[in-house]
């Protein structure tokens, strides 16, 4: 008689066991993270808190400086205008209680400012730019900035100012002189049309210069061009600034672009300078 039982595998008990062992031993593989945290100086999950802290930081930084400088381009470079732009806003009231008080022929129907490619050729800029030249050659500032006043022919040199006209008397010919002449009123006839005033009241003030701006470093407050200002506070006879271009910002140079810094819009608008573009606005 052969009795019941149970029958087993050979093998179950030391299988089990040896799949349990298995289950506990950890990998020893060249990208654990759990081996390689305990030979490591810093552990995987404290680096991954430090990488993103630091990513964190960065953006707050980038942010806080994108909030302080908030460009918005008026006109680039690369375009070029077939029409005007403009933008128009309030007058602020010391400029409009002096306005008011003009004869009505010369209060502007309008405070703002306006840019124009066209009005002046690229052949008249480059002419324009070697009578400036010609001219600078002459003298140039110890600092960054130079200036020239056709008018008067005060010229910077060194720290002072020279008379180009009493120094070098035949610098300029007629033609030099004509081509100014026309451009200065192509430029006049431009104002008169926006502001809706009557050209003949509008006269160009003291003082209408050519500026050169290099990257010497300043040595006077006169060469730090830079600073936020307000025209009509240097120069209390202006109403209108106008500003004619000669060169073209990254072709020529880099740095110098025009900025409007209008505070009620919590925006920086910038100008690109181009050869022969015209900006004007209310000084």
């Amino acid at each position: 008689m052969v009795e019941p039982g149970v029958r087993k595998r050979k093998g179950t008990d030391e299988g089990r066991k040896s799949a349990h062992a298995k289950e506990k031993t950890p990998f020893k593989g060249r990208f654990n993270p759990k081996l390689s945290d305990k030979t490591s100086m810093i552990s995987h999950q404290m680096l991954a808190k430090l990488v993103i802290g630091a990513g964190a930081v960065i953006y707050l930084i980038v942010s806080k400086m994108r909030e302080g400088d908030n460009f918005v381009n008026m006109v680039k470079v690369e375009e070029t205008l077939e029409s005007k732009r403009h933008q128009q806003f309030l007058c602020s009231p010391a400029y409009k209680r002096e306005i008011l008080a003009l004869e009505p022929a010369c209060q502007p129907s309008q405070c703002g400012r306006f840019v124009m490619d066209g009005l002046v050729t690229a052949e008249e800029a480059h002419a324009l730019l070697n009578v400036a030249k010609k001219g600078l050659s002459k003298g140039g500032g110890s600092g960054g900035a130079s200036i020239l006043d056709l008018h008067s022919g005060a010229l910077s040199h060194g720290d002072k100012f020279i008379n180009l006209y009493k120094s070098h008397p035949d610098v300029y010919t007629s033609q030099d002189f004509k081509l100014y002449v026309s451009v200065k009123d192509r430029v006049k006839e431009a104002i008169a049309e926006h502001f809706n005033i009557d050209r003949e009241k509008l006269y160009l003030t003291y003082p209408t210069f050519f500026s050169e701006l290099t990257a010497v470093p300043a040595r006077t407050v006169h060469d730090e061009y830079w600073h936020d200002h307000i025209d009509k506070e240097t120069y209390p006879s202006f109403h209108y600034t106008s500003l004619l271009y000669l060169t073209n910002y990254k072709r020529d140079f880099t740095g110098g672009r025009f900025i409007f810094i209008d505070n009620h819009l919590k925006a920086n608008r910038t100008l690109d300078p181009k050869e022969g573009r015209v900006s004007v606005f209310t000084s």
